[in-house]
């Protein structure tokens, strides 16, 4: 049985299986995952995300972006200075944020991989349907929280799991490029052991806030 790729316990199980893909389940953390030998190589993965066509002038795109962009700055000072990480071929979250006053730099591995942005701190950070398709969450995890500085928030939206009968029927599995799935539980966990403060936002915005 493979590790959590999360939390990195030996303790995961079988958790799902359809047509494509096997599902394993962290019993610490309560992460769903990907069996690793049943995902995409890069090539394949970013042959995905060229089909996306995200619009920064898309009115329902900048509403469905809206949900995790309101709340983040309703808790923003002036002038903060963020990050979007994974922000895609057509960033937009981005450019709602900087019309609101704040600074925002870009990062995603196939689109904006100028790593210089990785090496400084923030206010803020974001990412958006992204932690889905991480293969190193744990790292990756890691590297959020070292961009945030004391008392900065991290913004993220994602779909989360219910239950195993949810599951078997849930439209979200079925992006071959997400291969981790969280559940409420999951990021209780990461709060709990990172001292962050938690809070969800209707079913899939999850904002945490580092101590000061």
């Amino acid at each position: 049985m493979h590790p959590c790729p999360l939390c990195h316990s030996n303790d995961t199980h079988a958790y799902y299986e359809d047509q494509h893909r096997a599902y394993l389940q962290c019993q610490l953390c309560q992460l769903v995952f990907v069996n690793p030998e049943h995902r995409l190589d890069a090539v394949r993965e970013k042959a995905f995300y060229d089909l996306h066509e995200n619009d920064p002038a898309d009115a329902g795109y900048r509403r469905f972006l809206s949900r995790v962009c309101d709340p983040i700055l309703a808790r923003l000072a002036p002038q903060s200075k963020g990050l979007d990480f994974g922000c895609g071929p057509g960033p937009t979250l981005s450019l709602m944020l900087e019309e609101a006053g704040h600074q925002v730099a870009l990062y995603d591995v196939f689109y904006h991989p100028g790593r210089q942005v990785l090496e400084t701190s923030y206010d803020f950070m974001t990412a958006t349907e992204v932690i889905e398709h991480l293969h190193d969450p744990a790292q990756v995890w890691q590297q959020w929280l070292n961009l945030v500085k004391p008392g900065g928030w991290i913004g993220l939206m994602t779909k989360m799991v219910k239950n195993v009968d949810a599951f078997a029927t849930w439209h979200y599995k079925n992006d071959l490029t997400h291969v981790i799935f969280f559940s409420r539980h999951t990021f209780e966990f990461l709060a709990e052991r990172d001292q962050l403060e938690l809070e969800f936002i209707g079913n899939d915005v999850i904002l945490l806030r580092k101590p000061q």
